[in-house]
């Protein structure tokens, strides 16, 4: 099965317009996985970041907004669901929405998306939208759509889930991990051996989109905020034998120049690696894809 890998936003924490972040693009977490079952186009997303509104003004455009979505949360902060609300389909009656992500503690995740959507901070109810809503939790491996979805929890605040996609007819496997701190730092509920039982969850992915948030300098004066240098994630990668890496997440701070030095000094460090692998930093707008088996 083919999958097309579309980054509709890549920058993490928040929002970053403007002419000095225009190649990387400025939204916030949002990656489609387009694939053909039959002669239909199915559609899974990956977070609900601010560029889910550029995904949902495309399928307006192609198919009216009449969709059926599965979207796939890695957890609730603000700039992984604040573009929720402004997905066009959520407002035609005949698209289906079904969305699914982890629990915050007690809290459920219907209650999380239900509270952004309050009348104090936004006009319209989550009960006030037009499509088919359905919101699940991920509580460990599942089926969704063509693709068998095995759930890690990783290392950041609150219940955050990395996900291996894998179709269920055989073929290439994508890692979905955003936010992770795979150095020393921070106190996440993950077990003593997490770091040899992670790198085996990814063991042999075509490709691997990770958080790479800081550079090793940076990361020195952020421990424990749930994030990963580029050299840790190029390191990783290496490790469990990845072909492809995809730097995500990235710092609003840094602009297209500081990113593209930084893309360039991620693919030297993995050529140097004894596992070699292709390193590209993610672009918005751009397109990856994965042929089948």
């Amino acid at each position: 099965m083919t999958q097309r890998l579309t980054f509709w936003g890549t920058r993490g924490s928040i929002p970053t317009p403007g002419g000095s972040s225009s190649r990387y693009g400025g939204n916030t977490p949002c990656v489609s996985v387009e694939y053909l079952k039959g002669t239909e186009r199915r559609l899974l997303v990956l977070d609900a970041g601010t560029g889910i509104r550029l995904l949902g003004n495309q399928l307006v455009e192609r198919s009216n907004g009449e969709v059926e979505v599965d979207l796939l949360l890695s957890h609730t902060h603000w700039d992984h669901i604040q573009g929720l609300p402004f997905f066009a389909p959520l407002f035609n009656g005949a698209s289906a929405v079904r969305i699914l992500g982890p629990r915050q503690g007690e809290v459920t995740l219907e209650t999380i998306l239900r509270r952004q959507m309050e009348p104090v901070v936004f006009p319209v109810p989550l009960d006030g939208l037009a499509a088919q809503l359905t919101v699940e939790h991920v509580a460990g491996d599942l089926v969704v759509g063509d693709f068998e979805i095995r759930a890690m929890r990783v290392r950041h605040p609150g219940n955050t889930l990395g996900y291996r996609l894998t179709p269920v007819a055989g073929g290439a496997s994508l890692a979905y991990v955003t936010d992770n701190e795979l150095g020393q730092g921070g106190s996440y509920e993950v077990g003593p051996h997490w770091r040899e039982e992670f790198v085996q969850f990814l063991q042999g992915v075509e490709v691997l989109v990770h958080d790479s948030m800081y550079t090793g300098r940076e990361l020195e004066q952020y421990r424990g905020w749930g994030h990963s240098s580029f050299e840790e994630a190029v390191a990783l990668a290496a490790e469990a034998g990845v072909r492809r890496l995809v730097l995500f997440h990235h710092r609003p701070e840094r602009d297209d120049i500081a990113m593209d030095a930084l893309a360039e000094a991620a693919q030297q460090m993995a050529t140097a690696a004894e596992h070699p692998l292709e390193v590209t930093a993610a672009i918005e707008g751009t397109e990856l894809t994965l042929d089948g088996g």
